[in-house]
């Protein structure tokens, strides 16, 4: 699944912004976009300003711990940057909702129950995370095939960050200086420069990519699995070595097809096109 989409949670088609908490095995909520949800409120404003006035309240109550226990996390935003917000987990969000007197709060206490135990059950099984995964592709449109490559891709992309992992890759910023390496030896740019190209903005790149797309990636992480557990590198250098020769495999494949097609590969193409079943091939201008 996509990193936007597993961080956004729908009730009754509204949007509730989610952080899962893998040490703690937990949800974090966004506390506005829960208010918003059981006050029917039209605008983040509005809600925003209700649970200013709500913390006064239960302040007043005497319910300082509970305010002291909400965190803050950086979310994604309507205006699409990372902002800092307030966020609850369960028990917290249960707590407001005692506070907020609204005719969604059992339906809501129920919706939290079903999301707490669906991110569980996954962790127990990683197969029901694939099967929802594709409930909400074919939801959001996509075609069968496109999936099959998609959720291919997933396991494909896990084979290769457990090879990281065992040599002793970080993840996060040295994730990303491979992923950038792979993407930019192939492709010729970086992700980065790849979503641009695309006009993404905080959208996943590869949920925005063509089949042959898909492919391709596919090629130069399966290529640098098997290499790196070959050579069995040591640390980010041997590692970017063995990711680089990976890459090399899917750029040639790629100069190959265009040679054959007089096509460019790499596709303005994003997820809109794809969902109105739009063609797997596009002339880079």
């Amino acid at each position: 699944m996509s990193e936007s989409q597993n961080k956004i949670k729908l009730f009754e088609e509204k949007q509730v912004r989610a952080e899962w908490d893998e040490e703690a095995e937990k949800w974090w909520f966004s506390v506005v976009d829960v208010v918003a949800v059981l006050t029917d409120q039209s605008t983040q404003r509005g809600a925003s300003n209700y649970w200013a006035k709500l913390k006064e309240r239960l302040k007043a109550e005497g319910a300082d711990q509970l305010l002291t226990n909400c965190q803050q996390l950086k979310m994604l935003a309507p205006d699409g940057k990372m902002r800092l917000t307030d966020v609850a987990d369960a028990e917290q969000i249960l707590r407001l909702i005692q506070s907020i007197p609204s005719k969604k709060a059992e339906p809501f206490k129920l919706w939290l129950a079903r999301v707490g135990r669906e991110r569980i059950d996954e962790t127990i099984d990683p197969e029901l995370s694939i099967d929802r995964a594709i409930q909400n592709y074919r939801r959001l449109g996509y075609s069968e095939n496109w999936i099959n490559q998609r959720i291919k891709s997933i396991e494909v992309r896990k084979g290769l960050t457990d090879e990281w992992d065992k040599s002793g890759v970080q993840k996060g910023k040295e994730y990303a200086i491979l992923t950038n390496l792979m993407s930019k030896t192939w492709s010729g740019m970086n992700v980065n420069e790849y979503k641009k190209f695309k006009q993404l903005k905080k959208e996943n790149l590869r949920d925005n990519m063509t089949n042959i797309e898909l492919v391709l990636n596919m090629l130069a992480e399966a290529a640098a699995t098997e290499i790196s557990i070959n050579q069995q590198p040591s640390g980010l250098k041997e590692s970017a070595d063995a990711a680089v020769e990976g890459a090399k495999a899917a750029k040639a494949a790629r100069k190959q097809i265009e040679k054959n097609t007089g096509k460019a590969v790499v596709s303005r193409l994003n997820a809109k096109n794809l969902r109105q079943g739009a063609i797997d091939a596009d002339v880079r201008t």
